[in-house]
């Protein structure tokens, strides 16, 4: 695991500690959350794996993440990119260790837009690639979540009721012809709506976003075309859009939205 570390600007107490997995390409949902809370007020920690990119078709985005962490510092966040291999069963307690060290406190709000996604089905996918979607997109979220709740401490002027800490997990409802990770996907649902409930004594509330189709360079002109006719408003989401429902989430005013599996889709078609 290694960071890089962007110039940031003098320290501010007030501004909270957002963890964002996932954030390797610039036009990515996770980049584009990472934006948006930045503007909002969050000093920013983001994760990234660069060889995950690299073995996709899209290839890696070089020098991505000292792009994004200056975007962001620009934007007035402190922040830190954390390369890390979620398939280590270390590496999240090792990501919130470098995170809070970095930034000088702990971690308020956790992001899960990391993803393992490569397509197969029920009779293609092999055990190796059944094994590591649950690697990386059920086990290291659990980690991440639990290390989160073992870390996490209420606010002393808290009022009982009120909620400061949360967790929102991007996930899909995409498993024909993409089994491993549809069934991680869903596993990851179940974790986070679990700590809706077990860690509702310290002021935590999770969620679980689905943005539906968001071409981020992945999709072919058949199938981004097929989808658009699917949607009602006639267009794909964006990482913005998805950006501004987190972003609400994590605001005071979405700690009464707890516990819940929301689609962010336009209305799209199942």
């Amino acid at each position: 695991m290694t960071t890089t570390a962007q110039p940031s600007p003098a320290p501010a107490p007030s501004r909270p500690i957002a963890l964002i997995t996932g954030v390797g390409r610039s036009i990515g949902i996770g980049a584009g959350i990472a934006r948006r809370l930045a503007a909002s007020g969050w000093d920013v920690a983001f994760t990234y794996w660069t060889p995950y990119d690299r073995r996709m078709e899209w290839g890696a985005e070089p020098g991505a993440a000292a792009s994004i962490a200056q975007e962001l510092a620009e934007a007035g966040a402190r922040t830190v990119a954390i390369e890390a291999d979620l398939t280590d069963p270390d590496a999240p307690a090792r990501v919130f260790d470098e995170a809070e060290q970095r930034l000088g406190g702990p971690v308020t709000a956790l992001v899960l837009s990391h993803a393992e996604s490569v397509d197969s089905g029920l009779l293609d996918t092999t055990v190796e690639a059944f094994d590591r979607h649950f690697a990386v997109n059920s086990r290291a979220s659990w980690l991440l979540i639990r290390e989160y709740g073992l870390r996490f401490r209420t606010a002393p002027e808290t009022g009982s009721g009120t909620a400061t800490g949360r967790i929102v997990a991007l996930t899909s409802d995409h498993t024909v012809g993409n089994l491993p990770y549809g069934a991680s996907k869903g596993a990851l649902d179940r974790i986070t709506l679990a700590a809706a409930h077990e860690l509702a004594h310290l002021g935590v509330t999770a969620n679980v976003v689905n943005p539906g189709p968001v071409d981020t360079g992945w999709m072919s002109d058949d199938l981004r075309e097929a989808l658009v006719r699917g949607t009602p408003l006639g267009r794909l989401g964006t990482p913005r859009d998805t950006a501004h429902l987190v972003d609400f989430l994590c605001s005071p005013e979405g700690q009464w939205i707890n516990g819940q599996l929301l689609k962010s889709n336009g209305g799209a078609a199942a």
